[in-house]
């Protein structure tokens, strides 16, 4: 069974999500604690979430819902995780919704947004700075098998081969006793491929990190079929006694610095379509026109936009959500820059849009 990236579900409901009248709460945190070892988003909370919440006309219905909201999250927030780096929580309660959604990638900044819909951008920006992928570390006689999303370790695996040690022994016992132990090696080399490849297959993982010493790593790239070798994104020196900390950090860096390097990549393609009058547009007005017509296939944004150029952006990543494109934050600011931090990878033109049948003498479509 395909399985997505943790938080895509949650993104998906609330993009469909409808207050009716009421307002949303949406309420970005860095838990992580600053030098003097205290939480830093107590006082952004009462503060910063009453002032708004008061400015609303007192007894209003909008007063008493985000009222409710305001108690609920404070009563929730007392019960956290304190290792978590980050919390999204999205609240209506005159609709019905309490969404909270704990993130161990870190939120850079506190931010509170009250409108009349989820506010999305920093969660969609979390999944694509911080992917669904997998890592194998391994050596000659054993390996762990990593699925990571989210800055986080879903599960790991481990895979055990079978213990050899070389001889000494002089002629053809050398010899031989010597094909024997690279036979075993060979076959767990492919006994670790072929359970990496499964987990590709059946979970559709997009991206691989491969893990372990250089004589290690050439035997399993040695082994990979076509379609798992595409995904291998690089590989890392580790060690199989590695902390899971120390792998996911290695692992990570190594996603994060292939996916700067291929942004501009990207951005250099969807240039060349819209220059050619191909399958590209960029800038505001054409990108959301494209959406609404549900021409967009994938979607790209700035990932450092300003409150001001954010809320411009929301309504686009609600609307690739509605169509099912695809989102992708591009890291330098400078790259879509000149296009207002947006461009898009079109399905198709509308001159080669799919036309409907013409209709018959009876008014019938043929």
């Amino acid at each position: 069974m395909a399985t997505t990236h943790p938080f895509a579900t949650q993104l998906e409901n609330l993009t469909a999500f409808d207050p009716g009248p009421y307002p949303v709460l949406s309420l970005y945190l860095n838990m992580r604690p600053d030098d003097t070892g205290r939480d830093k988003f107590d006082a952004f909370v009462r503060n910063g979430v009453s002032a708004r919440i008061n400015s609303f006309p007192l007894e209003s219905p909008e007063y008493r819902s985000l009222h409710d909201d305001h108690e609920n999250i404070s009563r929730y927030l007392a019960t956290v995780d304190p290792s978590l780096n980050g919390l999204a929580i999205f609240a209506c309660s005159g609709a019905g919704l309490f969404e909270a959604i704990p993130l161990a990638a870190p939120v850079a900044e506190h931010s509170l947004h009250i409108t009349d819909q989820p506010h999305l951008y920093p969660l969609a920006r979390l999944i694509d700075e911080y992917p669904r992928y997998a890592v194998v570390v391994a050596d000659r006689h054993a390996a762990r098998l990593f699925v990571v999303a989210g800055n986080a370790i879903e599960r790991e695996s481990d895979i055990t081969g079978i213990k050899t040690r070389r001889h000494k022994m002089g002629g053809w016992s050398q010899s031989r006793f010597q094909r024997h132990v690279d036979n075993f090696r060979e076959q767990h080399a492919k006994e670790v491929v072929d359970a990496l490849s499964r987990l590709v297959r059946d979970e559709q993982i997009p991206s691989v990190v491969l893990g372990g010493d250089d004589v290690m790593v050439a035997m399993l790239r040695k082994e990979l079929p076509k379609v798992v070798e595409e995904r291998v994104v690089d590989t890392v020196r580790l060690d199989i006694h590695a902390p899971e900390f120390r792998i996911l950090q290695a692992s990570l860096d190594v996603i994060q610095r292939q996916d700067v390097k291929s942004d501009q990549e990207r951005v250099e393609a969807l240039l060349g379509a819209y220059r050619s009058g191909g399958l590209g547009s960029v800038g505001m007005v054409a990108v959301t026109r494209a959406l609404e017509l549900g021409q967009v296939d994938e979607l790209l944004l700035t990932a450092a936009a300003d409150s001001k150029l954010e809320d411009r952006l929301e309504a686009l990543v609600v609307q690739a959500i509605q169509t099912s494109a695809s989102i992708r934050f591009i890291q330098d600011p400078e790259l879509l820059k000149p296009f207002e931090g947006v461009g898009a990878f079109l399905r198709y033109t509308l001159e080669s849009a799919p036309q409907s049948l013409p209709a018959s003498d009876d008014g019938e479509k043929q």
